[in-house]
């Protein structure tokens, strides 16, 4: 059996500041003198959270953000130029919660965290983000970054692959190794479907039905992996990125971007999730096998026949 802690003014304190505002949290830890600027109780409503009762349906998420700021040396000259504004707080949150749906707070706050602290006079960020509808309570992460901690990350630099669309009978093709051979190069390649043939009979509900149509894609994929040993399925964003800096040869499983998209595609068919998914990984240019060139896509085509 445990034994329970005993209260002291000390622990009391650090209670108390766990619970506390993050300007407060700031201020305790400060270890030089830098400037603050703060956001509190910024509400917006949007889609967020892993479980199905969560999806289709918009809650109230709250911010409250603090920012460590280097003091400004050089006269202010009343110039919004010169300091961090807080606008670029507000921005930072609005841009990616427009980014992609996602399924977690703490990812969300990191990259808010990391966006902020991209700016230059930024040195380090206290975020809190509560949901206010899950319950009559708040639920929520906190979360401490740092400059340095962003020294290490990965570089987001954009790597545009070539991708590939593969028609039914493409997929099924005994030249699949071929076209694989001569399209392998210094451009990373992702492989894009042609849906499977429509099963007879849909359920009524849209939101099953779109499930089970973009699952059947996803199934497409993996069959095709069994195909060629060079072939991975991917079906996030960052498992594309990992698969292109390493020039591996990847076949787009849509589901999970798509649910997660804030704007999905209107058309779901092969071609238009491919056009849809071109324009989200910025490819540099379309091979289409045993497909028709598309005159309305701006974007470098080829095709390739059976």
């Amino acid at each position: 059996m445990s034994t329970p802690t005993t209260p002291t003014p000390e622990r009391d304190a650090e209670i108390a500041l766990a619970f506390d505002h993050p300007e407060a949290r700031a201020v305790a830890t400060a270890d030089q003198p830098l400037d603050r600027i703060s956001l509190r109780d910024h509400i917006v409503e949007v889609e967020i959270g892993a479980f199905q009762v969560e999806r289709n349906l918009t809650q109230r998420l709250a911010f409250n953000v603090v920012v460590e700021v280097a003091p400004v040396t050089a006269p202010l000259e009343d110039d919004v130029d010169r300091i961090l504004s807080y606008d670029k707080v507000t921005e930072a949150i609005a841009t990616e919660l427009a980014t992609e749906r996602l399924n977690l707070l703490e990812t969300l706050a990191d990259n808010i965290a990391a966006r902020i602290l991209a700016e230059p006079q930024a040195r380090r960020v206290f975020l809190r983000i509560e949901k206010l509808d899950r319950g009559p309570f708040k639920l929520g992460v906190e979360i401490v970054r740092s400059r340095s901690d962003q020294s290490g990350a990965t570089s987001k630099e954009t790597v545009q692959p070539r991708l590939v669309f593969l028609s039914r009978a493409a997929q099924a093709s005994d030249r699949l190794s071929d076209w694989l051979d001569d399209l392998q190069g210094d451009v990373p390649v992702i492989l894009s479907l042609a849906e499977p043939e429509a099963e007879a009979g849909a359920v009524a509900e849209p939101r099953a039905q779109l499930n089970i149509d973009l699952l059947r894609q996803d199934q497409a994929a993996w069959a095709l992996m069994a195909r060629d040993a060079r072939l991975n399925v991917a079906n996030t964003r960052t498992e594309l990125d990992w698969a292109m800096k390493q020039g591996h040869i990847s076949i787009w499983a849509p589901a999970k971007m798509v649910l997660d998209a804030t704007e999905a595609p209107g058309d779901l068919s092969g071609i238009g999730l491919m056009q849809w998914f071109a324009a989200e990984v910025s490819a540099a240019e379309l091979v289409l096998i045993d497909a028709p060139i598309l005159p309305d896509l701006d974007l470098p085509q080829r095709q390739i026949s059976l």
